[in-house]
């Protein structure tokens, strides 16, 4: 199913109506095609959406993790560091006052990306699983994902990018797991280290 098609049927399912659904359509679409967006735009939201769809019976939350998805994004600058928590707000704040779906879910999954650390539920395992699987792509799609991240950040010379990206990919090898869920681990984890290795060594 298509972006837009699959966005609009969610938003008539918790509660909006079509006219507040299109509207919110054409708000998401261009504020995730913006010419700024390299990497986060509605590419990497039909690669969350083709997680979710797989691994969706392993969901407590299935539509409110898909909400969270759409938002999740929805303001990003790379200058900033408050994207997510703007994001999570504006996601709970759209929602109408009848909507059949857990606002503090929303927000909380939405929350989990910012050092993708889930506090407690399975949902944010997955969820921050689906926002990280582009690490586990093969060497070539992830050189591309990489160098899309770097124009997103142009604004900064290399010799302030560099170190910061450096700390940020070696924060995920720090730790024991890059993957939440024990499904990611067994298929990606492997891949995703040696991948966040290689391109430190670029660095």
């Amino acid at each position: 199913m298509e972006v837009q098609q699959l966005f609009i049927e969610l938003l008539a399912k918790i509660g909006f109506t079509a006219d507040a659904a299109m509207i919110r359509w054409n708000e998401l679409q261009k504020a995730y095609s913006h010419k700024s967006r390299h990497y986060h735009n509605l590419t990497h939201l039909q690669e969350m959406i083709y997680c979710f769809e797989k691994y969706k019976t392993e969901l407590q939350f299935p539509d409110e993790v898909l909400y969270a998805i759409f938002y999740h994004d929805y303001v990003y600058n790379s200058s900033r560091k408050d994207n997510e928590l703007k994001s999570a707000e504006f996601a709970v704040r759209i929602l109408p006052e009848n909507a059949i779906i857990d606002k503090k879910v929303v927000f909380d999954l939405i929350m989990a990306t910012k050092n993708h650390e889930p506090k407690n539920t399975e949902d944010e395992k997955w969820f921050i699983d689906f926002d990280l699987k582009i690490l586990s792509k093969d060497w070539e799609a992830y050189k591309t994902y990489f160098k899309q991240i770097r124009k997103e950040y142009s604004i900064y010379p290399d010799f302030l990018y560099n170190p910061g990206r450096k700390k940020a990919l070696q924060h995920f090898l720090e730790h024991e797991n890059i993957y939440q869920t024990e499904t990611f681990r067994k298929l990606y984890e492997e891949q995703a280290k040696m991948n966040i290795q290689k391109e430190i060594d670029l660095l």
